[in-house]
Formats: C-alpha cells, structure tokens, sequence
C-alpha cells in the first residue's frame, strides 16, 4: 500500500529532507549555510509578527451573518438594510488599552467592530460596549491613549496618569461613570451590546437624510463581572473571553445581537438642546426612540487567527451607498487614522487579502505597492480615452429604482448616489437565434445587453429577429472567427473590438479581469456584467 500522508515542503513547494536536522559538516561538525531549508525556516520565524494595534490590540472574533427583518427602506438605501437581506459579516471585540498578553477581562472598554461583505462593496463600523467616548475632538487622541498605556520611565501602568487626563478633561465625565460603573467589566463578549456610539448619515433612495446611531443589543442579556470575579478569571485563564467565544461557537450555540437604530430627521440637528455629534452624549430615548432593523448572528470560528483576526482591517471609511459620515469630530478624524493605521500594521494592499476583501467587484485604479496581488492593466488612469462610457439616457438593469453607474475607464468610478452593484455572471456570448437562448436579443428587449431583464450584461447587438454577439466567437470582429474555444486578445467592447487591450473583456464594462471563454453557450468567470460601480 503507497503511503499518501503529505510531506513537509518548503514555502516555494520543494520537499524537505529533515525537519529535525541540520545539515552539518560530519556528524558533529558545524551546520552549513547552504542548508536553505533550515535557513529559510529561521527567517521566516523571525518576520511572523506585524505590529500590533497601538490600541485594541488584544482581541478576538468570529464570521457570521446579518439579517434585516424590518423594514427601513423609508430610511436608507443601503442594500444591506433592505428587508430580506441576509449579508456575510465578521466582528472582533476587543480590549482598548492593554498589549496583545493582556487580559480580556480588564477594566476598560470594549471594541465592537463589525465588516459588513456587502453586495455594494465592504461597510465598517468600529464601535465600543458604550454608547460613548472619554473625548470629542481626534486633536487630543494620542494623549488620551498614552495617559492609559505605560510610563516612559519605568514602563510601568500608572493610574495617576490616567485620573490626570480625566480630571483636567471633563468632558471624560461621561464615560468614566460607564467604565467606573456596574458594566465596566462584562462577562464575556456575548453578555455585552455594542454601539456605533458616533452619529452616522442615512439617505434613501429619494435622497432624504437622516442622522442615526446603532444600538447592537445582545441576545444573551447583559451580565457583568465584579472587581474580584475579573481578577480571579485572570489570574486562571487570561484569554478568557477568546476561548468563551471559541468554544461556545463550537457548541453550537450561536450569539446574537438585535441591532435598532436612533433616528433624528435631518433638520433636527441645528435645534437641538446640545450638539448631537458630540461623541460624549447620548441622545435621549425619549426624544429619538430605538427602530429595530435587524439581527446579527456569530455562527462561524476562525481557521487561522492570525489570518483572518489579527490581519483584518476595519475602516470607518468604508461606507457604502446610502450611509455618510456626520459633522462628528472624533469619527471624521477616524476615517483617515483607521486606514492610515492599516497602511503601516499590516501593508498598502491590506485591503487585498481574503479576510478584507470585499466580497464585490472591485475595479480601481490603485496599482503595485509591496505584495500586490491584482494588479490592473492598461490603461492605468483617468480620465481616458480607451473605455466605452455608458450614455445618461442607456436603458440598463438597475436595482430597486437606482440610477445606473457611469464609467470614466476600464475600471469603475461613480458619482454619489447613482451605483449599482451586481455579482459577477457568465459569458452570454452566442450567435444564438431560439429566442431566450443565451446571447439571443429581439428588436425590442434583449435578454442581454442594454435594456435586458437579465442581470448578465451579454453584450448581443439586435439585426432583427436574430443577434449577432459583438465579442466572443462568431463575433463579426473577433479574432476567434471560427467559434473555437479558447481566449482571445481584442480591444473596446471585448475581444475583437477596437479601442481596449485585454483578454475576454466584456462589453461595455470597464472591466479587465482576463476571463476564459470555454466555447458557443458562454461559459466562463471574471468581469463583472452590466453596470457595476465601486461606488
């Protein structure tokens, strides 16, 4: 009988003759530089770590999912929040000031970041456990997080350091009771809500405005650990809220949260009896009552943390059509700190790694950069003049009434408010004339192309009640005029149109994912179809 257990390799794929030995110069002679294997295995080991997060850098997390069971569409226009939507979605909590070692059940906040993998692109919200924070201006950030970290001299925590800040900022008042308070050290991740805490921006599909924050509230119920309780837990087990979410996900027991939203009307603001950006307030319930809008469960454990925990990147810059940024200080001086963050911890393509990606078409002009992995082809700018613009007028498939995205260049960008997004489709790339076949178009509504009811973009040009394709094979312009399978190589509309260089590119789109054409009958996987923008 073969033997077929795996054997260790190297990273490039070499087998590996030991993983117990050096390669020495006689049995006890000294080891050897060309010994790569060992070589390799030393310098990997000394670049494992990236640095960790000037703050939340202790945490864990888990993927789950997000179901919107009301109906908020009068609020937002955001896909993910449209009744029935079910979107993909990870969250990591996390402690605020402690170091990677510390443990999880210091008295401190917690983080409550969530990533949405929505159909329009990736939305972040980077919460806490509170619906506050010690301070509203981003000017005095880094002074708040060093007067909660360690000493320069001795290196030691000091919580005369802390108290100082607190004290000659009142503004802090607020939070300090939270922290100080009954709910200061929770449970475990699950017996705690989470909140967006800052204001964000709503608007629907008739561009009305609203002003709202979230309110995560967990299924579990709220329980709280004592002085005592916390100091013992972490005394026994310093990763005790890790493993608590580890092992019950593992069960089988899955948490829950149901998120409501506080909703001002947009003219409200300017009135109001206090600023109602001021990220150390609260707004009333009584003034601005919670709207459920939906249910998050945590249904899924990491296969790496490293990979999918300690990598992922949250950015409150993420926001997807239908959700702003408000006048709030503390959230505007995030949307660029969270992201810069991310350029220096984990590298210029973080974005570009599973745990990150967005879960849509991404079509970007952004390129290189250390370990870039898809990287656009020409042309590499905008405006330009190789790309075919869809006219305001063209009859497209949009999606709950939204106007279509227009293209500036062989990958997307688009003007606020006007994006569709649709998930990639096959080829429809046939001279087919049995009407509904894939790549047939009539005169008048074409199951592809322009006007189609289809959401794949097929690219058919109408000549009566037959169609032609403008790209693939049989295409009057292809290069493949044979109808072989195989890829091709064309220019402006996909292969065989003049103006674009690329191969399999489809009509119309300024997509330039190369994609393989298996054959009449439009198989394949690549560009996006129809109107999809980045948004």
């Amino acid at each position: 009988m073969s033997d077929t257990t795996p054997y260790t390799t190297s990273d490039a794929g070499i087998p590996a003759t030991s993983d117990e030995h050096s390669l020495t110069v006689g049995s006890g002679g000294p080891i050897v530089l060309h010994d790569t294997y060992v070589v390799q295995k030393m310098q990997q080991f000394n670049r494992e770590r990236v640095p960790e997060r000037v703050v939340h850098a202790k945490g864990g997390g888990a993927h789950g999912y997000f179901e919107t069971t009301e109906d908020v569409s009068s609020l937002t226009k955001a896909a993910l929040f449209q009744p029935g939507a079910r979107t993909d979605l990870l969250v990591r909590f996390s402690t605020v000031a402690g170091e990677m070692g510390s443990p999880d059940t210091a008295r401190d906040p917690r983080g409550f970041a969530v990533k949405f993998y929505t159909e329009q692109g990736n939305y972040d919200m980077v919460g806490n456990n509170t619906p506050v924070f010690f301070i509203r201006d981003p000017s005095k950030f880094s002074d708040f997080i060093h007067s909660q970290k360690r000493r320069a001299d001795n290196h030691l925590r000091d919580n005369n350091m802390q108290w100082d800040f607190w004290t000659l900022s009142p503004e802090s008042a607020h939070q300090v009771t939270w922290l100080m308070g009954d709910r200061g050290i929770p449970r475990s991740w699950r017996h705690m809500d989470g909140f967006s805490s800052h204001t964000y921006m709503w608007i629907n599909a008739g561009g009305e405005r609203f002003w709202v924050k979230y309110h995560f509230k967990t299924d579990q119920g709220i329980e709280c650990l004592t002085n005592e309780e916390a100091a013992a837990m972490a005394a026994g087990d310093p990763d005790a809220h890790i493993r608590d979410l580890y092992e019950t996900i593992g069960r089988g027991e899955h948490p829950s949260w149901t998120l409501a939203v506080q909703v001002m009307p947009f003219d409200d603001a300017p009135g109001y009896r206090f600023n109602p950006f001021d990220l150390t307030k609260v707004w009333p319930h009584a003034d601005y009552p919670l709207v459920p809008v939906g249910r998050m469960v945590l249904d899924r454990n990491p296969e790496n943390y490293f990979a999918e925990i300690e990598q992922s990147t949250f950015e409150p810059s993420n926001m997807v059509p239908g959700v702003g940024p408000s006048p709030d200080k503390m959230l505007l001086g995030r949307l660029f700190s969270y992201h810069d963050t991310h350029l220096h911890r984990v590298g210029p393509n973080a974005q570009e790694l599973p745990v990150n990606r967005p879960r849509s078409p991404v079509h970007s002009y952004n390129r290189d950069g250390a370990m870039r992995y898809d990287n656009l082809s020409d042309p590499v700018y905008a405006p330009n003049s190789y790309a075919r613009r869809l006219s305001p007028s063209a009859s497209v498939p949009t999606r709950r009434g939204r106007s279509p995205a227009r293209w500036s260049g062989r990958r997307t960008s688009c003007t606020p408010r006007t994006t569709t997004s649709v998930k990639p489709a096959p080829w429809c790339a046939t001279s087919s004339t049995t009407p509904g076949g894939t790549g047939w178009c009539a005169p008048s509504s074409p199951t592809c192309g322009p006007g189609s009811s289809s959401r794949y973009w097929g690219g058919c040009r109408s000549t009566g009640a037959t169609s032609i394709p403008t790209w693939g094979p049989g295409s009057p312009r292809s290069s493949s005029p044979d109808g072989k399978p195989g890829s091709w190589r064309g220019r402006t509309g996909g292969p065989g149109a003049p103006g674009l260089v690329g191969e399999g590119n489809a009509l119309r789109t300024s997509s330039v994912t190369p994609l393989r054409f298996a054959g009449p009958g439009g198989t394949g996987r690549g560009s996006a179809p129809g109107p999809v923008a980045a948004g």
